[in-house]
């Protein structure tokens, strides 16, 4: 049974959605677990400094993708959302727990004025960043070894435990932490900050390498554990795999020799991690789960896949160029400065004082409340006058 071109459409859309937020989240965890290996208060100053001109201002939308990939994913592909949820609800929980908590960690840390309170939000921010990835990647590697049936019966350890799993789940990490000082390179270039420039380049060459040998690793445990993705790799798939490889040593040596090459090394590193993830996807066709569940047997009907192509054109016209907007804001500084101002005076112990008294703002939507306040008048009297007439009002 071939799978129809609708599915074969949504599936192609879910894995550029994944490789979506392995970019842009990707780059936002990566921060978070720079910002843990940063050092002590006054030795990690400068660089979680950094961090926060970078992150402040894009890291909540990043989330946009995860959301769209898992709306897409149970929509378009119910079975294999559903025995995906079941059998890895541990690695998936702990993941989302994750999320949630490096959010309130990084939002605690700018609010809070005591130093003790401020670094334990930091930490959970910094410990989230570095859990949240990892166990998604053993997600993955749970999927890659077929070791998710389509029909599980509860949760399965065994599934997520295995070294490929857990070797798939370093690398996720890796692979957060070179992206995301990849970036950090051309922020700080951009700011006109050469220790950081200095800094993050010698971290992403560091990252890059550990990636590299990780990939490496992954790639011989799988011949034994997932024979199927990986005879796929090595056949059909390797032109991706290629790519990806090549983009990655493009990368560290721009980072190393070229790192004010700002726009050639952001590229090559999006490369070298897209490609990778395209790999997976086509190394996996025509299977959801390998071995266990295919992509024409646990599709959604048509409609349904038509649906999620309109969604998509709504999500490309109206998300993506809005990204494309706020990226441009903070690559230019203009989002950057607001937020570092506010930081600043939530920070200031002056904001203590008791503001001197100011007239009265001006209330709000004034318009919108009379006009609601007309219109009830206009129905009050209308039933009133039908009401004379001996007639309902229509």
């Amino acid at each position: 049974m071939t799978a129809s071109p609708e599915a074969i459409g949504v599936g192609v859309l879910l894995v550029a959605v994944i490789a979506a937020y392995a970019l842009f989240a990707g780059a936002d965890f990566g921060a978070g677990i720079w910002d843990l290996l940063a050092g002590g208060t006054r030795r990690g100053a400068g660089p979680r400094a950094a961090i926060d001109a970078s992150l402040t201002p894009v890291w909540e939308g990043n989330h946009v993708w995860l959301i769209f990939g898992l709306v897409i994913t149970w929509t378009g592909f119910p079975q294999a959302f559903a025995a995906v949820m079941t059998a890895l609800f541990v690695p998936l929980f702990v993941s989302l727990m994750g999320i949630v908590l490096r959010g309130v960690g990084f939002a605690f840390r700018h609010e809070a004025r005591r130093l003790r309170f401020r670094q334990l939000a930091g930490a959970v921010f910094a410990v989230s960043s570095l859990i949240t990835p990892f166990f998604l990647g053993t997600v993955i590697g749970a999927v890659v070894t077929g070791r998710v049936p389509a029909r599980p019966s509860g949760n399965l350890p065994s599934a997520w435990t295995t070294p490929t799993a857990l070797v798939t789940g370093f690398l996720f990490t890796a692979a957060c932490a070179y992206i995301s000082a990849i970036y950090l390179v051309g922020d700080s270039h951009r700011r006109g900050d050469p220790r950081m420039v200095t800094y993050f380049v010698r971290r992403a060459a560091a990252a890059g390498v550990v990636t590299g040998v990780l990939a490496g690793v992954n790639m011989l445990l799988m011949r034994d554990s997932a024979t199927y993705v990986s005879d796929r790799l090595t056949g059909d798939a390797l032109p991706l795999v290629a790519l990806s490889v090549a983009a990655g040593a493009a990368a560290l040596v721009l980072v190393l020799f070229r790192p004010t090459r700002i726009a050639l090394l952001r590229v090559t590193a999006a490369i070298a991690v897209a490609a990778v993830v395209g790999g997976w996807g086509w190394a996996q066709y025509p299977y959801l789960l390998p071995t266990s569940l295919t992509l024409a047997a646990g599709s959604a009907p048509t409609a349904a896949a038509q649906a999620e192509f309109a969604v998509a054109a709504l999500a490309a016209l109206l998300v993506v160029p809005s990204f494309g907007y706020l990226y441009w804001l903070q690559q230019h500084g203009r989002l950057q400065e607001g937020s570092s101002a506010s930081l600043r005076a939530a920070a200031s112990p002056g904001d203590l004082a008791v503001p001197a008294a100011e007239p009265p703002a001006p209330r709000k939507g004034g318009f919108l409340t009379g006009l609601m306040l007309t219109a009830a008048i206009v129905d009050l009297v209308r039933d009133a006058l039908a009401r004379r007439r001996g007639r309902r009002p229509s």
